[in-house]
């Protein structure tokens, strides 16, 4: 990989590739450890954390609360002294940035604490919905508003959560739904949210459920659609973080498109992070999935193109569709309409790029339909979407001329995405 200094990073094709690795702590766990560990009675310690810029971005708006968070270990241990469900701050700015955990999750939190709140974020930021969580918050007796027509910014009168029953919309992000279940316990009544619509990305919402149960509550979710939270007190504990699973389907990617074979230590099928059934859609594609009691190995072969609906792990249809490019036949993405709503619209980002590189794309309401051709180099626009970098990079791998355009925002999630992946490619 050669960085020309001009913000532009050219992927070097490879053979194939083989090494083990453990990537980075799940995001997606870390800041939802946060918020619980955060509302605690008593101290955590968060092992195996994510530092990125999502997760600093939540880290320094909860410290903004008064909530005090100590990073050690290149932040990868966090210590966090929780607050009891009684939040120091009167009122104030938060910045989101273009974190949807954290403006989704600080939204419902902020609500039980007294005084004024106003989040906000990047250009993107304000345009990623939010209206229907301000409605469930409404509902609960919150007095919250949109200045953005629905979209950040968001302000906040904050007087306690009254709690009681509530509708949520699921189809647009689960992460409404999330928010409000970590904060519900601490409403003045206990909380019973009806999911609307079909809930999208369900695993996450499991997840959730399992990090609020490591600290303490039990919520039974039954089929998802209804969830009736008691009023509880999460307890401070030391609590290991998982690597991320999103993440590794990126080095799973590459052990797919160069026909190598690919450990990812940490993850088993036992993880509580959805994204880990993507090597079951590989398989699928023809590559050889061995799961351990700590580990998930994949080693390619002849790929043939598939029909997926891929709501469930919606985080790695840009790795899908990088796979896709070199399958025999087309392979069909459905069911992730709600992906429109990311960091960018990653359906009609995707299109564009992948013709880019020589692939038939046809945009469907819901995904793609993706039928490889001649492939051919091209400058990857990266939308300032970490996931789009990452996918699209592993193009280069079998690919000459492939150019990635600001690699630097996988610092989002991921800020030395590029430095694994070189060193898997050197240790092949």
């Amino acid at each position: 990989m050669t960085n020309d200094h001009s913000n532009c990073l050219e992927i070097q094709p490879c053979g194939p590739v083989r090494g083990t690795l453990r990537p980075p702590g799940s995001k997606s766990i870390t800041n939802r450890a946060l918020v619980c560990a955060s509302l605690a009675s008593g101290n955590s310690t968060l092992r195996g954390a994510l530092d990125s810029e999502d997760t600093r971005v939540m880290i320094e708006a909860l410290r903004q609360l008064g909530l005090p968070i100590a990073a050690e270990d290149g932040g990868r241990t966090l210590r966090v002294t929780g607050c009891g469900g009684r939040i120091p701050s009167a009122g104030g700015e938060l910045y989101v940035a273009n974190s949807g955990t954290t403006a989704r999750f600080l939204a419902a939190l902020v609500a039980l604490a007294h005084g004024t709140f106003r989040l906000d974020g990047t250009r993107r930021m304000r345009e990623r919905p939010i209206a229907d969580l301000i409605d469930s918050l409404r509902q609960l007796g919150t007095d919250a508003a949109s200045e953005g027509g629905g979209c950040p910014p968001v302000v906040i009168r904050a007087a306690g959560l009254d709690g009681g029953p509530a509708t949520v919309r699921g189809d647009v992000s689960s992460q409404f739904l999330s928010g409000l279940l970590m904060a519900a316990p601490y409403a003045s009544q206990p909380v019973a949210l009806t999911v609307t619509g079909t809930l999208v990305s369900q695993p996450y919402v499991r997840m959730t459920l399992a990090v609020m149960s490591a600290f303490g509550i039990d919520v039974l979710p039954g089929d998802l659609s209804r969830f009736v939270v008691p009023r509880a007190t999460y307890r401070g504990r030391d609590y290991e973080i998982e690597p991320d699973a999103s993440a590794a389907s990126y080095f799973f990617g590459a052990a797919a498109i160069t026909g190598g074979e690919v450990t990812v230590e940490g993850l088993s099928r036992a993880s509580i992070q959805g994204d880990v059934a993507f090597v079951d859609v590989l398989e699928r594609m023809g590559c050889r999935v061995a799961h351990g009691t700590d580990r998930t190995t994949v080693a390619g072969a002849a790929l043939r193109g598939v029909q997926v609906n891929m709501n469930a792990i919606s985080d790695t249809v840009q790795t899908l569709a990088a796979v896709a490019l070199v399958a025999d036949g087309p392979t069909t993405i459905t069911g992730v309409g709600h992906i429109r709503h990311k960091e960018t619209d990653r359906i009609g980002a995707l299109a564009v790029e992948l013709r880019k590189v020589g692939a038939k794309v046809e945009e469907l309401a819901d995904g793609l339909r993706i039928t490889p051709g001649a492939l051919r180099g091209a400058s990857i626009d990266t939308y300032q979407d970490h996931r789009m970098a990452m996918g699209l990079s592993l193009v280069g791998l079998r690919v000459p001329g492939i150019v990635i355009r600001d690699p630097l925002c996988t610092a989002k999630t991921y800020p030395r995405f590029f430095d694994d992946l070189q060193r898997l490619v050197e240790g092949s």
